[in-house]
């Protein structure tokens, strides 16, 4: 799989794609990730990349021609464009599993007091990490790419992503590690009963317990 991120900062990527689970993925050819500065296809002799409001307004808006010339450059028949932006499609476990199978994902971070309007014609998806407001789409890029990564083949062992949160619509059901007792707080019987399928058990009903408690509205 191949991501493409545009951006203005590129730096702020540095530490995310060098370390754990996202740098072993890259080093193991599973996914190659691109963090491209779109400041560089500005065509303006400064490299300016945004200016003021047609009809007024406070803030700077992202100019139409560098996020243009950057995809018109990194875009072939088997890309799909996400927008990320505050007014977009909520993100969820299911789109991240979608954006898993796409072959290559342009992910482009917006800045400032917004971008031109004509920059939504570019996307396939419009995206949102949730109802509040980042000073750029930097951090949901890195979410995004993140959350998408995990689920490539290889990159995590695949029992492991069958009980997490979400998965089936429900949240993760409660794990515990030694010591068994600490400060009064001990290890629930059935997890060290040695029979499996009560462990089982106790862990499904856990998980829609925790669901219901926690997260009713993603209850069917």
């Amino acid at each position: 799989m191949r991501i493409d991120i545009l951006t203005l900062f590129p730096k702020m990527f540095d530490g995310f794609l060098t370390e754990s689970i996202i740098k072993r993925a890259i080093n193991d050819g599973i996914v190659n990730v691109n963090v491209i500065n779109f400041r560089d296809y500005s065509p303006l002799n400064n490299k300016q990349v945004d200016d003021t409001i047609y009809g007024g307004g406070a803030g700077m808006l992202l100019r139409c021609e560098p996020i243009f010339e950057c995809i018109d450059n990194i875009k072939t028949d088997k890309s799909k464009i996400v927008l990320l932006t505050p007014d977009g499609v909520t993100y969820k476990q299911n789109i991240a599993k979608e954006f898993s199978k796409i072959e290559h994902l342009i992910l482009i971070c917006g800045h400032y007091e917004g971008f031109d309007e004509r920059i939504r014609t570019l996307a396939d998806y419009e995206i949102s990490i949730g109802d509040y407001i980042l000073t750029g789409g930097e951090i949901p890029a890195m979410a995004i790419s993140d959350s998408i990564i995990r689920l490539l083949p290889g990159v995590i062992n695949e029992s492991s992503l069958d009980s997490e949160s979400f998965e089936n619509n429900l949240l993760d059901y409660p794990s515990y590690t030694k010591p068994q007792m600490y400060r009064g707080m001990s290890v629930p019987d059935v997890l060290i009963s040695g029979d499996h399928a009560k462990v089982d058990t106790w862990r499904k009903e856990q998980r829609e317990k925790k669901t219901r408690e926690k997260r009713p509205d993603i209850v069917e």
